[in-house]
């Protein structure tokens, strides 16, 4: 759900902290750190002086007198609600709409139709035989394997029997599975098969093998969060989106992997791997997800984004992943990190795939406050001639030959050495960034083949990273228990970029500092509902960065998907992958483009990307090594 490149190093992150004046602001999260040690377990005016020179506040003697009763007062407001049983699952008492309130409001339905309007004959179905080798059809589409399964040509035990295989066989290799569910998922697999013979076929999802990501909640199995200390958590209900897959006959083979609580690819059960190239992590969180669809282990996944955790992996991994509208699916039973920016959505192998997943998926369940009715309609046969694209120009346009990234204000004199001894590593970076570019405009042009009007934009210029520390603060109350017992100590990661040190951090970001940001976050809507009154979709090469974050905060919907392979010419992948950039494969990796659409518009979305991807599929063959 993490995008790693807002935490890239913890000087980047001091900055960003200066430059929404939480350093000088601080003063309540100090005093109470420092109250915290006091014996008494009150303020003194010896702790307000301490507080408020880390703080880098004047505070009067006199002004000291006049708050020592009232700063007890909050403190012991603190103690009375750190005593009630604010789990992961309460939910804050207010909630995020990504719509202003001019804009106009989507079409709803009292209840989600889960029909798809058109869906066309299906690529390679026709054909009257299957292949003898079951292990062919494990790239197919989930779209191709519905159709078959559909018409009995294969059966949904024969297919759940081939990706446990796959799963098991891969898994030493990617580490991406944490609980295969086998004995659910055969016997979803009879009931499926039994059902279809009957005639009683529940969609096109109907006998396919997916896989959850390790965050949504599965009765009968642990629902880990991909953290030590959590292995052997369980949950009495199901998610709501397992709930509706399982509506739909779609068979759950595995849980998943993600980063430890859902950040970048590392988990309790090692680093997930990257099927284009293992040496490489899959990055995340949505790690295992992406991973598995990739290398033909499930026949779709469901992901979660917060902020990159569908982008980043479907970006390394060659899938196409779909963020939905925050606010279009129900989060139930799935764990929190930011209550106003997850989002759940599919991680498949086409972008028809995504929305098929989508129409199961979608529409209010009642416990989910964030989700409208709004509807969702797929139908790829929808006339697209006038929608209005736009795109961002620099990520297509070749970088001066001489561009060098400035160096961040304020840095030291050791600061400095450290930022020049990696000159070159910045040198690398944009010798691929460069690289890269050359294919995404090789894409770039199909759009203008297509006739569509193509309009260069630039985003709004607003300080989004700023804005993103929201995010920290909610996922430190998210897990405030994990800090305040002293439990963060289990967490694989503990440097200063990991969730145990950002959550520390968190509780010295002030509630006055909390709402300005929101109120930033406002701005932030407004100025992007003016740049989607001239376009309806916007076209972004890079999968992170600005884009990225700015959509995440306003719950802007983004399709992902491959654009092409680096060639043998391509940059070599840095020795170390820190995780912190999505474009670093190498030869014989993929790249991708990222479609941003309008919120709640997200069927009008998919069927623009399914048209593009249906000319210009992207990649060429699957993974080597796992045909």
């Amino acid at each position: 759900m993490h995008d790693p490149t807002l935490h890239a190093s913890r000087r980047r992150f001091i900055a960003v902290c200066a430059g929404v004046g939480v350093v000088s602001t601080c003063f309540a999260g100090a005093l109470m750190a420092f109250a915290a040690t006091s014996p008494e377990g009150v303020v003194t005016p010896d702790m307000i002086d301490q507080a408020a020179t880390l703080a880098g506040v004047e505070v009067a003697p006199e002004q000291k007198e006049v708050m020592l009763a009232q700063l007890n007062t909050q403190r012991g407001a603190f103690t009375a609600i750190r005593k009630l049983p604010l789990g992961n699952a309460v939910p804050p008492a207010f909630y995020f709409d990504p719509l202003l309130p001019e804009a106009p409001r989507p079409e709803e339905e009292a209840t989600p139709s889960r029909t798809v309007r058109s869906l066309g004959a299906a690529p390679h179905v026709a054909d009257p035989e299957v292949p003898s080798d079951l292990e062919a059809l494990a790239f197919r589409t989930a779209r191709e394997l519905g159709e078959l399964v559909r018409r009995q040509k294969v059966t949904s035990v024969a297919l759940t029997d081939l990706y446990l295989a796959r799963l098991e066989r891969f898994d030493p290799t990617l580490h991406f599975v944490v609980h295969l569910t086998a004995d659910r998922a055969r016997a979803q697999a009879r009931e499926a098969d039994a059902d279809i013979s009957s005639g009683r076929i529940r969609g096109p999802l109907h006998g396919l093998p997916w896989g959850a990501k390790d965050l949504l909640a599965v009765a009968g199995y642990p629902t880990t969060w991909g953290a030590h200390g959590f292995e052997d958590q369980t949950f009495a209900e199901d998610a709501e989106v397992v709930k509706r897959l399982d509506q739909a006959g779609a068979v759950l083979v595995a849980k998943l992997s993600l980063g430890a609580l859902a950040m970048d690819d590392v988990w309790y059960g090692g680093r997930t791997r990257n099927p284009w190239n293992p040496r490489l992590g899959s990055s995340g969180s949505s790690a295992g997800s992406a991973a598995a669809t990739a290398a033909g282990c499930v026949a779709f996944s469901i992901g979660s984004e917060t902020l990159g955790s569908i982008s980043s992996p479907s970006t390394r991994c060659g899938a196409t992943g779909f963020r939905p509208t925050f606010g279009l699916v129900p989060r139930t039973g799935a764990m929190a990190l930011a209550w106003t920016m997850d989002k759940l959505g599919p991680i498949c192998r086409s972008v028809e795939d995504c929305a098929l997943v989508m129409q199961a998926i979608y529409g209010p369940d009642g416990r989910d406050r964030a989700v409208r009715a709004a509807r969702f309609e797929w139908d790829p046969g929808r006339p697209l001639g006038d929608l209005r694209i736009g795109y961002l120009a620099e990520d297509f346009e070749p970088a001066p030959a001489s561009q060098e990234d400035p160096p961040p204000e304020g840095l030291n004199a050791d600061e400095r050495k450290i930022w020049d001894d990696k000159k070159g590593e910045r040198a690398d970076a944009r010798a691929r960034r460069e690289y890269d570019k050359g294919i995404h405009r090789l894409a770039f042009e199909k759009l203008r083949e297509l006739n569509f009007a193509v309009t260069p934009v630039v985003l709004p210029d607003l300080p989004y990273d700023a804005m993103a520390l929201l995010l920290n603060a909610e996922a430190a109350a998210a897990f405030d228990e994990l800090t305040r017992t002293g439990r963060d100590r289990l967490l694989t990661g503990q440097g200063p970029e990991d969730w145990p040190n950002l959550f520390r951090v968190a509780r010295f970001y002030p509630a006055v500092e909390y709402i300005q940001a929101n109120r930033a976050r406002s701005l932030a809507m407004g100025q992007m509902g003016v740049l989607f009154e001239n376009i309806d979709v916007l076209v972004a090469a890079n999968s992170s960065g600005p884009q990225l974050t700015a959509t995440n905060l306003t719950g802007y919907p983004a399709v992902i998907l491959p654009d092409g392979l680096r060639g043998p010419d391509a940059p070599p992948a840095p020795a170390n992958d820190r995780g912190d950039d999505d474009n670093i494969g190498g030869p014989g990796t993929p790249t991708s483009l990222t479609f941003i659409g309008r919120p709640y518009e997200d069927a009008t979305l998919l069927a623009f990307a399914h048209a593009f991807q249906g000319v210009y599929p992207g990649l060429v063959g699957h993974p080597p090594g796992f045909l």
